[in-house]
């Protein structure tokens, strides 16, 4: 009969080995045979044991750094949620001796991004959560990170060969290929359909897009092969370049209904239309910005595909922390909501941190 508090020995006693043992077993510290390791995590599966996190601070004499690396961000944008939700995840650890620093770098830099491990590995923290870019780059400071038995965590974007112990964000393949069925639902035969790509499209530090972006075509290729598609690529820092590049196609693509942007910047193309009071049957993006929404609302922009970057944030830093504080196993995968928002329900949504 289970009771409601074991003690130790009493876990000990079950498993039929020494309190020390039991003890080292918990705290993952000092050798313990793995036939007594196997005992002793029997008898604690058995009787769900959880144990006491914030007595476990408080006798904690260890100070412990997670170290979260991502882009610069400004008030409002994506990367700005992120850091809002790591912000939550380090307020509820400051008990356990667990503090957070960030690295920055420039999303579109590889020098910037190179410049990361440099600066990490001068810090010598005990976890990382890594926003990655550049898919050589990160496998080359990844494969460091491993080989110093340093515990690592890859959010918004997962890195295929990366070891990480844990990937929190999106199926971006998946939320692409819901993308395209979402927008087709706006299909009127004889209409075409726009891919919005950024001049950053080649760039390796835009494989999230790619991904998303292969997503949609297999849909497409899956269910409305005869389809006609335009590639209209935009310069993603100049507004006035991109109206020109918009006004261009418009006029000599007038059948184009449909468009997809695989980015939080769709609100260039949402801006354009609204200026030049021209209505698509239907534009999809990615990212609750307020400039966003506020299209969403107006009925310029049909869907928004929010991904919950705040929650993203503090998900990752608490497995960080589980791993490297409380010694708990984690699960390699924490995919998070594919979120659809549309004019009449965005009113109602937030993101819960």
């Amino acid at each position: 009969m289970k009771k409601d508090k074991y003690t130790i020995k009493d876990i000990a006693k079950l498993a039929g080995v020494s309190a020390g043992t039991v003890d080292r077993v918990m705290h993952n510290r000092g050798e313990v045979s793995e036939a007594s390791r196997l005992k002793v995590q029997k008898i604690l599966d058995e009787i769900d044991y959880q144990p006491n996190m914030f007595a476990i601070g408080l006798a904690a004499k260890k100070k412990y750094t997670i170290l979260c690396v991502i882009p610069f961000y400004i008030k409002d944008d994506y990367w700005y949620s992120v850091s809002q939700g790591i912000e939550k995840a380090a307020s509820e650890l400051n008990p356990f001796n667990v503090s957070i620093e960030f690295v920055y770098y420039n999303h579109s830099d590889v020098d910037s991004y190179r410049n990361v491990r440099i600066q990490l590995f001068n810090k010598t923290p005990d976890a990382v959560l890594i926003a990655p870019n550049f898919q050589h780059e990160t496998l080359s400071f990844t494969s460091a990170l491993y080989e110093a038995e340093i515990p690592f965590a890859f959010i918004d974007v997962n890195v295929e060969g990366g070891n990480a112990l844990t990937y929190i964000g999106q199926d971006s393949y998946q939320s692409g290929y819901i993308a395209a069925k979402l927008l087709t639902r706006e299909y009127k035969q004889g209409k075409e359909l726009a891919l919005f790509l950024s001049n950053y499209k080649d760039n390796h530090s835009e494989f999230q897009m790619q991904r998303r972006l292969d997503g949609f075509m297999q849909y497409l290729n899956e269910h409305f092969l005869q389809l006609k598609v335009h590639e209209v690529i935009l310069d993603r820092d100049n507004y006035d370049a991109s109206k020109y590049i918009l006004a261009d196609f418009f006029k000599n693509h007038p059948a184009t209904e449909l468009g997809v942007v695989f980015n939080s910047r769709i609100y260039q193309v949402g801006d354009y239309l609204k200026e030049t009071g021209r209505k698509m049957e239907g534009l999809i993006g990615y990212d609750l910005l307020p400039q966003n929404v506020s299209l969403l609302t107006e009925g310029i922009i049909t869907y928004l595909i929010g991904q919950r970057p705040g929650l993203q944030g503090y998900f990752a830093v608490k497995a960080l922390a589980d791993k490297v504080v409380f010694k708990k196993d984690i699960a390699s995968v924490k995919y998070m909501p594919i979120d659809i928002l549309i004019r009449e329900n965005i009113d109602y949504y937030f993101e819960f941190i």
